[in-house]
């Protein structure tokens, strides 16, 4: 199985903190040493960054660790492979294009059998369960709506479909368009809203204690998502089983 990241910030926000915790888990104090990757957006630009090579040892993503990107939608993957081989192409997140924004997806859990029917727009690259389902909803978003929906409809559409994958095995996922960020448990998922007034934080896979009220302004928040909290010292909640949240601006809605 993997381990999913995401943040959603009301401001541009680094994810050094919980990306030096979060890439422990690929290979250092956990066994998902099989590909990683992470997708910042930028206003409607993204950068993504992937690696089939383990989290814990990869210059890339040393790298990001000491040259901080910000932004208001992250989402980071640790992978244990399961389906598809250990390759680039099978890294996640991934992305695809619908309406004109960058669509970021990733995916914890084991899909079994699956093989929907895509259409000649949306087809994975590599070999994964995940991509493939990520294909399907990004089909049929684009078959239930003519152009870009608000947040309220993509998540009432979300809704409708996310059960027709979820039958077939375990379906915890992240997803954005840059603009709000949809999370999905099926098993395990927990997250946390980190605002004013702030406090310390201690990672669990790293000896690291960040003092927050030192580095953010009052109207700074940023809601965390993650597999397994990533502190020791913060009030994570846990997901609901076949819950799925949305987060704007860094709250849940």
């Amino acid at each position: 199985m993997c381990q999913l990241l995401g943040l959603n910030c009301a401001t541009p926000t680094d994810a050094t903190f919980s990306f030096t915790g979060f890439c422990q888990r690929g290979g250092a104090t956990d066994q998902h040493a099989d590909g990683w990757g992470i997708a910042f957006f930028e206003g409607k630009g993204l950068r993504l960054f992937v690696d089939h090579h383990s989290a814990a040892a990869s210059p890339m993503a040393d790298f990001l660790r000491h040259y901080p990107l910000k932004s208001t939608n992250i989402i980071a993957h640790v992978r244990k492979a399961t389906v598809g081989q250990v390759s680039l192409e099978n890294a996640h997140p991934f992305t695809r294009e619908l309406w004109g924004r960058h669509w970021v997806f990733a995916h914890n859990g084991d899909l079994k059998d699956y093989q929907p029917r895509l259409h000649s727009h949306f087809q994975p690259v590599g070999s994964t369960d995940s991509e493939r389902a990520f294909c399907w909803i990004m089909q049929e978003l684009s078959k239930s709506h003519a152009g870009v929906p608000s947040v309220e409809e993509l998540t009432l559409t979300l809704r409708e479909l996310v059960p027709q994958i979820r039958q077939f095995g375990t379906f915890n996922f992240l997803l954005s368009n840059g603009e709000a960020l949809w999370a999905h448990c099926s098993t395990k998922l927990y997250y946390l809203v980190r605002q004013h007034p702030f406090h310390q934080a201690t990672l669990m896979d790293q000896d690291w204690t960040v003092d927050f009220a030192q580095l953010n302004q009052p109207g700074e928040r940023a809601a965390v998502i993650v597999t397994q909290p990533l502190t020791k010292n913060e009030d994570w909640i846990a997901f609901e089983p076949n819950e799925l949240k949305v987060f704007v601006d860094g709250l849940p809605q």
